[in-house]
């Protein structure tokens, strides 16, 4: 790998501040990760939509199950960010069997429970490493940002409710006069329950296509400064830039 081609400066930096650096990698690769996530994005929630005849509360939980699954496509495009590069859909449908469909099994069993999701995720994805080379490279990537990336997960968690709660409660906030005491009774009876999964479900995806990137990327940048440390890749990266090989 040629560190020297990274678009980002690599320096030792503390955890807060990699995670920093992810939210700002994935601000200026915007145009590119959005695009790539939302064209996976938007059929997986009308897929999950389209099961609310089924049980009410089965959309959301499937969106949310499929979260790992989606996280591929994201870090399909700020892999390429980071050198510079940019992503199309196109680019991504081009990959796909390699960011969308391998390692599914796992991605969407234990790899969606681990704490440390958004951390770890770069090692399976793009190091291409398998059976005890890989358990035991997860294991030397996460020993010194275990804390780091589970805190990282459980920030976001709770912003991802207070926005989905903060998105659902706009709805007796914008009806009309006299009308806001009904659609709240409505909403929190026994009666009006369905529509209540149905809304939430709908605050749920808009909550995931705005800050799930947000997310990818700083468990990325959390993984490209545990890989600086362990590789030096700053000083690599300061020597090429300096004599130029």
């Amino acid at each position: 790998m040629r560190v020297d081609a990274f678009a980002i400066r690599l320096r030792p930096r503390g955890s807060f501040e990699a995670a920093d650096l992810g939210v700002r990698l994935c601000q200026s690769a915007a145009r590119s990760v959005f695009p790539c996530y939302l064209a996976v994005l938007f059929p997986v929630t009308a897929l999950a939509l389209a099961c609310y005849e089924i049980a009410a509360w089965l959309p959301v939980v499937l969106l949310c199950w499929s979260k790992s699954w989606l996280d591929r496509t994201i870090l399909f495009a700020l892999s390429r960010a980071a050198f510079g590069q940019k992503s199309s859909p196109r680019d991504l449908w081009r990959e796909q069997r390699q960011v969308l469909w391998s390692q599914l099994f796992l991605t969407l069993t234990l790899r969606r429970l681990s704490p440390w999701r958004s951390f770890t995720q770069p090692v399976y994805q793009l190091e291409g490493l398998q059976g005890t080379g890989l358990r035991a490279r997860v294991r030397q990537i996460r020993r010194a940002y275990t804390r780091a990336g589970a805190g990282l997960s459980a920030a976001f968690g709770v912003a991802e409710a207070v926005l989905v709660l903060g998105l659902t409660s706009l709805i007796p906030w914008f009806a009309l006069q006299g009308y806001t005491q009904n659609i709240t009774t409505a909403l929190v009876t026994q009666n009006g329950s369905r529509p209540l999964y149905l809304v939430m479900a709908l605050a749920y995806a808009v909550t995931l296509g705005f800050l799930e990137p947000f997310y990818v990327a700083s468990g990325f940048a959390l993984y490209l400064n545990r890989r600086a440390e362990l590789e030096a890749w700053d000083i690599e990266q300061e020597f090429r830039r300096a004599f130029g090989s």
